[in-house]
């Protein structure tokens, strides 16, 4: 430990753990450090944060217990009010810090806040990774170029990949230094956010993130590779919220299920692909900031999206006459959280079938999601509408009723989130539209009152995108990727 150094150690949402903290524990070794969490308006304005209301309340419950943790271990977390741009070079001054640290992010809002503040500091501001396994703007092709396609990005990353360490939790913090006096900002509540709590929500904090991380590491992970599409069972890890805002750390994450790689290989490497297309989004969001704001693909600028109000209104509200399409509708808004087969399949539907621009769907989804990650939300959509990275064809359009009948065979999904279909046999469940009207009458379902009849014909939906897409991209000259 190195006299006279005191470090301002800057949690900051994608973080909010002890265990595998890399700027934590780089500034246990230097001397003293101030744990600090800034309530920066960017998200906690109360009309901001109605705006995300779900991600609000996982990160209120993260704070908390990080804030729990930290006492427990002897410190005190901080709590400053405004924004980050003048409150840290603010505090860093009047507690005369050494140095400031923090775990970088990727999105090019953070980099600029990032920017700014060291441009502001008089002493050094030292970030260091967690967010993702590689530093993203590290991965690169046999040109020193970013990749454009996940799979040699994927091959290169396990190739080049250093032994993944975890670093453990610390056991104890030093006491804040005693000339350090600060009254904190009260810690903000979802009442005084104007946000209703919705008890359906997976809880937050890092103690839950390694429950779970443990029990999918008993029982899920080895049959991952068989169950990971099936929307009725559980057989995905449920840790992207943990992983968004760094209840857990992605190389906890990678080195407990790697773990397992002997005993089921083909159900790991098709896990540890997840982690890695991660990975791969949030490096295209770094060397390609733009990507929030335009497709990936340049052909794709100016495609004719329309905009149906009321085919809008089915989608968000689950009453498209799908029933995946309307599960996963109804799961967003209930749980903060939908099933990855059944986010393809609404993405898919939205775009394809209603020819609605992904952004609309995109913002919609972050939004409401509990896991809603810049990158990662960015990069589905975009994959789904056909223009990002890798993505689906655009010729590719799901049939939803297909996907249905082969990812929720027996129906229990739409079962629990289109209840008024419950009663229906597997064979109709996904397809009440061509159900004989006795078999309606005994389920207690009547087309057009209890639920709608589809929206669109998949067939005809189908055919006038690719007209649309077919007509518009041939037009286009072509361009480098």
């Amino acid at each position: 430990m190195t006299s006279g150094r005191r470090t301002l150690v800057w949690f900051r949402g994608k973080d909010l753990r002890l265990s595998d903290h890399a700027p934590l524990t780089d500034a246990l070794q230097d001397g003293e450090l101030i744990p600090l969490f800034v309530l920066d308006p960017y998200f906690f304005a109360p009309a901001r944060a109605r705006e995300l209301p779900h991600r609000m309340q996982f990160l209120l419950e993260s704070l908390e217990a990080l804030r729990s943790n930290i006492a427990h271990l002897g410190s005190e977390l901080l709590l400053a009010a405004g924004k980050s741009v003048d409150v840290v070079p603010r505090l860093a001054e009047r507690f005369r810090v050494t140095r400031v640290v923090a775990q970088r992010w990727s999105e090019p809002f953070g980099r600029e806040r990032d920017r700014r503040i060291t441009a502001a500091l008089r002493v050094p501001f030292e970030l260091f990774g967690g967010e993702t396994l590689a530093a993203p703007e590290t991965v690169r092709n046999g040109s020193g170029q970013p990749f454009s396609v996940f799979t040699p990005f994927a091959r290169a990353l396990r190739r080049d990949l250093p032994e993944v360490r975890v670093l453990p939790a610390p056991k104890r913090l030093p006491p804040l230094p005693p000339d350090v006096r600060f009254e904190s900002a009260p810690m903000p509540t979802l009442s005084s956010l104007g946000i209703e709590a919705n008890p359906k929500l997976q809880g937050g904090g890092e103690r839950a993130a390694r429950q779970r991380l443990k029990e999918f590491v008993a029982a899920a992970a080895e049959h991952y590779d068989a169950r990971r599409d099936r929307m009725d069972l559980p057989g995905t890890s449920r840790l992207s919220a943990d992983l968004k805002f760094g209840t857990l750390c992605v190389r906890t994450v990678w080195s407990a299920v790697s773990a397992l790689q002997a005993e089921a290989p083909a159900a790991i490497t098709t896990y540890t692909n997840e982690l890695l297309w991660r990975e791969f989004t949030h490096a295209t969001l770094w060397d390609r900031p733009h990507l929030l704001e335009r497709p990936f693909r340049e052909d794709f600028e100016g495609f004719p999206w329309g905009f149906d109000e009321e085919g809008w209104h089915a989608w968000i509200t689950g009453k498209t006459g799908y029933p995946v399409v309307d599960a996963a509708a109804r799961q967003l808004m209930a749980e903060g959280f939908v099933h990855n087969r059944a986010r393809m399949i609404a993405a898919s539907f939205l775009t394809k079938h209603q020819l609605i621009h992904y952004r609309h769907g995109e913002a919609h989804y972050l939004k409401y999601l509990t896991d809603g990650d810049w990158a990662q939300n960015n990069a589905g959509w975009q994959w789904s509408a056909g223009c990002g990275t890798d993505a689906q064809p655009y010729f590719r359009v799901f049939n939803p009723t297909l996907q249905g009948e082969k990812f929720d065979p027996n129906g229990d999904y739409v079962r629990r989130w289109v209840p008024e279909l419950a009663a229906l046999p597997a064979k109709l469940i996904h397809r009440p539209h061509e159900a004989p009207a006795k078999a309606l009458a005994s389920a207690g379902v009547e087309l057009g009152k209890t639920y709608p009849t589809p929206i669109v014909e998949h067939a005809l939906a189908r055919d006038r995108f690719l007209k649309v897409a077919d007509s518009y991209l041939k037009a286009q000259p072509a361009r480098p990727r």
